[in-house]
């Protein structure tokens, strides 16, 4: 299938993008492009024009700060996923990224094009969420830092205003005592997440001092399992005690996604089974 028409723009800076975006306030960003172009294929996307992002220079690199990891918007998935930066400071984010479609999809994708397109199905949403990350954006007022319980508004939809570009992704780095995990039940045929569940889980002298808990797949947005998470925090990090906090997870979603594939009650069911895989997975990383 054919696009339709659009003007092909190539932008050199965040600035020049930028000011592309507010003279045409209905063009769309290019970066990976696995996202938009087959929308655009479809004809379910009809920008009038690209603003070509993918060559615009450092906003690709990752790197440690403190106890930051930041990850420029360009990343690629694979670039996230093999990153010797993230594998030792936020294994959770490199193992999602391997998740992602396959060896192709991830030599091209980006995480910022991933977070800004907010598809429901998109595994990076869920795993930011559990790692309380922050996203930074810039536009003609300026730069702004929007965390990421607060970037997501809906059906493909976030909180970026017309004219903004995110520029990069920070999150917390980790290490001993903290373990993270990734659990994804893939469409068959798209490799899409039908649910998937992040797990942050902090440990000490055998016991849960924190925990944090993702579902996503399963509504427009991805949820916290808040009620989960608290049933974990001074608790041994046992089976039972695991099987009994991913029993409560069910009570994070409201109004779940059901298709032809998946209804509602099988998401619901299958955000426990994974969270319980989850929890345990990222304990024993602890």
């Amino acid at each position: 299938m054919y696009t339709a028409s659009f003007e092909y723009q190539r932008a050199s800076s965040v600035s020049e993008a930028i000011a592309m975006l507010k003279a045409n306030p209905d063009a769309k960003l290019l970066a990976g492009g696995h996202s938009l172009i087959p929308a655009m294929k479809l004809r379910a996307a009809q920008p009038p024009a690209l603003i070509d992002i993918s060559r615009i220079p450092g906003l690709s690199a990752i790197s440690v700060s403190g106890d930051a990891v930041k990850i420029g918007a360009l990343a690629t998935h694979n670039a996230v996923a093999t990153s010797k930066e993230i594998q030792a400071h936020c294994g959770l984010l490199a193992e999602t990224a391997s998740h992602i479609g396959d060896q192709q999809v991830r030599n091209r994708g980006t995480i910022g094009g991933s977070l800004a397109h907010a598809d429901p199905a998109a595994d990076y949403p869920t795993a930011i969420m559990a790692l309380e990350a922050t996203i930074t954006v810039q536009g003609s007022a300026g730069v702004r830092e929007i965390a990421a319980k607060d970037f997501f508004n809906g059906l493909f939809t976030t909180s970026l205003k017309a004219d903004e570009i995110i520029t990069g992704i920070t999150v917390p780095a980790y290490g001993k005592g903290t373990g993270g995990a990734y659990q994804k039940h893939a469409h068959p045929a798209s490799g899409y997440a039908v649910v998937g569940v992040a797990a942050l889980v902090m440990v000490s002298g055998g016991n849960i001092t924190a925990a944090r808990l993702a579902v996503g797949g399963v509504t427009v947005n991805p949820v916290r399992a808040s009620a989960a998470e608290a049933a974990l925090v001074g608790k041994a990090a046992t089976a039972e005690n695991f099987a009994a906090a991913a029993a409560l997870v069910a009570q994070a979603i409201s109004n779940p996604l059901s298709d032809h594939y998946a209804s509602s009650e099988y998401r619901t069911h299958l955000a426990g089974v994974l969270a319980k895989r989850a929890l345990t997975t990222a304990a024993s990383r602890a």
